[in-house]
């Protein structure tokens, strides 16, 4: 045992030494765990049994390694790659993207301006996902830029990955088209003050919380008819680039079976794909639909800000029957078609400023209006749920919202029945085996969901 004490020293001493001329960081990673062998060989050796009780036989084994100083010299030449994410903001320069990522380097930052490829990290709308490696001292060795697709019809099927590189001549950059991931993820929540919080608490995706809504909207009223002690359960599917989720606008992943308990009543829901068709809706476990032929609203979780009433109007300061809904949002959130149908107008129309109007089956209309940009032209088909502008302030508007109607044959009717008194979808008789099918092999997994919000609860 002495001996081995001894030998210990002997390296301590030798690697005490080396860092004095090479003072890193791993170089005291590595004497502590020489210091540690040497004290650990003294402190376990009083615990071992008496040798003389215990049969022996002597194995004899060469190990070849490096010597101690080679093996420090090799980790002096070790360089560390310290790993920082982080997302992109509008108002980025290559300087202050480096600096928030924990990097100093002036030909990183100036590669970021020179290069083509590198400009459209800073170029356009925040958001996009930069993974960034550089040394201890800051020096940037790569650095991977995952964004949406410029083509709006790919951005729930592919992202773009630019990859900046260092090597001895410099910088170098790539761009590529790479497929996005699917993965499935569990869910649950207890309902205390609002559904977004409720989300928001257990990391659920707020494009995947408005699916929820908009799934249990016929028999939820949201806005008014929650309560506390209320609780959901869902399996969803996100979408990831390189691992990372991502929720980019198009690229959101769907709910694919969901419980909701509203004041002691449960209402579940599955998506159900028809194979020979590819088309697919939300269903009850008892095969009732779960998707009406409108949805409750034309912006996803929005607040209402003025109803179907009487008003006290705030540009004409008279009180008026105000003949639509008014959603209060921010400029530019995006405005679904709240059902299938065909665009009858699409551009300015007095205090309506940019409006829109769809054309339903049985001579139903829908209006949006208020929009700071229209995303369709009259004659087109859309379906529920497409996106067809943005919410603004055009037109007779005192601040950005959205101004919706309902008419039936020309006569407005009251926004919120909409859902509630629409038509629901109903499941083809020739699909009910294999939709069954798919429902048992959901519910184990909804069952754990619901376990993970239990569990939380009893934490608390």
């Amino acid at each position: 045992m002495d001996k081995w004490i001894l030998e210990g020293k002997k390296a301590l001493a030798r690697a005490e030494a080396f860092a004095g001329k090479h003072p890193r960081a791993l170089t005291g990673t590595v004497l502590g765990a020489l210091g540690l062998f040497a004290v650990t060989a003294f402190g376990i050796a009083p615990l071992a049994p008496d040798a003389r009780n215990i049969p022996q036989r002597v194995v004899t084994q060469d190990v070849a390694h490096d010597a101690l100083d080679t093996q420090l010299s090799a980790l002096a030449d070790f360089h560390v790659g310290l790993v920082r994410n982080g997302q992109t903001r509008a108002n980025d320069t290559a300087d202050s993207l480096l600096r928030r990522l924990g990097a100093f380097d002036a030909q990183a930052a100036k590669f970021l301006r020179s290069d083509a490829l590198a400009r459209t990290v800073l170029q356009g709308h925040g958001g996009k996902l930069v993974e960034l490696t550089a040394d201890a001292d800051g020096t940037v060795q790569s650095m991977v830029v995952r964004y949406p697709s410029d083509d709006p019809t790919q951005q729930s099927k592919q992202f773009q990955r630019l990859s900046i590189t260092r090597s001895a001549a410099g910088f170098g950059a790539k761009l590529e088209q790479v497929p996005l991931q699917t993965e499935i993820r569990l869910g649950s929540g207890l309902i205390r003050s609002s559904l977004f919080a409720a989300t928001d608490e257990a990391r659920i995706p707020d494009a995947v919380a408005s699916q929820l809504a908009d799934i249990f909207s016929a028999d939820i009223d949201f806005h008014h008819e929650l309560r506390a002690g209320d609780r959901f359960s869902l399996v969803y599917q996100t979408l990831t680039a390189d691992g990372e989720p991502v929720s980019w606008d198009g690229a959101n992943g769907r709910i694919v079976a969901a419980e909701f308990v509203n004041k002691g009543r449960s209402h579940s829901a599955v998506w159900y794909q028809d194979e020979h068709t590819g088309k697919g809706d939300y269903f009850g476990f008892d095969g009732s639909s779960r998707r009406t032929a409108f949805l409750a609203s034309p912006v996803p979780f929005s607040r209402v800000t003025s109803s179907f009433s009487m008003r006290f109007h705030p540009i004409l300061q008279q009180w008026k029957r105000h003949l639509g809904t008014d959603f209060g949002a921010p400029m530019g959130t995006p405005v679904r078609t709240v059902g299938d149908g065909v665009v009858d107008f699409a551009g300015q129309q007095n205090g309506y400023g940019n409006v829109i109007f769809v054309r339903h089956a049985g001579d139903r209309l829908t209006v949006y209006a208020h929009l700071s940009r229209i995303l369709v032209k009259k004659g087109q088909h859309v379906d529920q749920g497409d996106k067809i502008g943005n919410v603004g302030m055009t037109g007779w508007a005192t601040g950005p919202h959205l101004h919706f109607e309902f008419r039936v044959h020309g006569v407005h009717q009251d926004p919120t029945t909409l859902a509630k008194a629409a038509e629901t979808i109903k499941l083809p008789a020739t699909a009910r085996a294999r939709f069954e099918q798919t429902v048992a092999a959901l519910r184990p997994e909804l069952d754990q969901a619901s376990r993970l919000d239990a569990a939380s609860i009893s934490a608390e």
